[in-house]
């Protein structure tokens, strides 16, 4: 079954950190680019971060940069995101993402919250 399974969401308060995991399953994950999306309440789902299936070149949204590392390990069919220095504007549900061959997969999301 292709699928995009996230884990990894919670609560935690400003400053702190969390790891996001996607593990993909179904298809040949070292081949395709990975993406990390979010949505908050009332907003229009974002793209956070990217990671390219050769090389692990990486890009990200100017509102996480220098807070937000994605990364992969194909041995593990997993795509991961590291977000440190959390703020409340970082609250939203996250997704997984990729694009294999013509179907637009996506995870079922994981919440994130950034609250005192």
């Amino acid at each position: 079954q292709v699928q995009l399974v996230e884990s990894g969401g919670g609560l935690v308060q400003p400053g702190g950190s969390l790891r996001l995991s996607c593990v993909a399953s179904g298809f040949t994950f070292s081949s395709y680019r990975m993406n990390w999306y979010r949505q908050a309440p009332g907003k229009q789902r974002e793209l956070v971060a990217m990671i390219t299936s050769v090389g692990g070149i990486t890009n990200y949204a100017d509102s996480v940069k220098g807070r937000f590392t994605v990364s992969r390990d194909n041995a593990k069919n997993t795509v991961y995101l590291q977000m440190n220095s959390l703020k409340p504007e970082d609250t939203a549900v996250y997704y997984c993402n990729a694009l294999v061959n013509t179907r637009n997969l996506w995870g079922q999301g994981t919440q994130v919250t950034v609250s005192s």
